[in-house]
């Protein structure tokens, strides 16, 4: 499995929302893949934030869109550092060298893990609106959020999808570190990477948007209703 990163950029540049970086990202991925049939694709939306990039995608690739919903695993009295991210299955990725180097227990790993394994179960229940999640087996997807900062979230979403054999996996994001698109690509689990910018100074997500505010609950599963 070999896997191509695809860079635009290494300058900032600043997107107005994400709904047009998704309509730019979707132009993009529809080059690239041009003479490949998409008639197998899904594309899959991190919640919150990225399923209005998602969903841009979707419809400007005519795709159906379906989320993945991975849950951060802060690390102890510093909940915001991600030390890892899991799915509703349990499954996902664990910094192992930050569990180590911190002495993170496992009685608190299991804890954490066990609780926002309910909490991804929950979300997903309630986004899809009681519909079922379309199958993966043999389908080319295309995972999507409105950018990647420390790629734990992603990371998790990746073994995921990968857990499912899926016939093709492709990471596409508006902006990203390249030391988190590197690790990515590490994985050996992705098959492409698309990402519009790579800046050289990398802050937060947030940076790199005119128009960043929190997506709601309610937004989300307008989306998906649409779709």
């Amino acid at each position: 499995m070999k896997t191509i990163t695809k860079i635009l950029t290494t300058t900032k540049r600043i997107f107005k929302d994400r709904e047009s970086a998704g309509n730019e990202l979707a132009t993009y991925i529809g080059n690239e893949l041009k003479g490949q049939p998409l008639d197998n694709a899904i594309v899959l939306g991190l919640p919150r934030g990225g399923v209005p990039t998602a969903f841009c995608v979707a419809e400007k690739l005519s795709c159906p869109l379906d989320i993945v919903v991975p849950r951060k695993i802060g690390a102890p009295g510093h909940e915001e550092y991600a030390i890892g991210a899991i799915d509703e299955n349990g499954q996902g990725y664990l910094n192992q060298s930050v569990i180590e180097m911190m002495g993170i227990s496992q009685r608190y790993l299991h804890q954490q893990i066990e609780l926002e394994k309910k909490e991804s179960q929950r979300r997903r229940s309630v986004y899809r609106s009681g519909k079922s999640p379309i199958e993966l087996k043999d389908k080319l997807v295309i995972l999507v959020d409105d950018g990647i900062a420390t790629g734990s979230t992603m990371k998790a979403a990746i073994e995921s999808v990968y857990s499912k054999s899926p016939r093709e996996i492709i990471v596409a994001v508006p902006v990203a570190p390249d030391d988190t698109l590197q690790d990515i690509q590490e994985m050996k689990k992705v098959d492409k990477i698309f990402c519009l910018c790579v800046p050289s100074n990398f802050q937060a997500v947030g940076c790199f948007y005119k128009v960043f505010d929190q997506t709601s609950d309610e937004t989300v599963i307008r989306l998906m209703n649409k779709k």
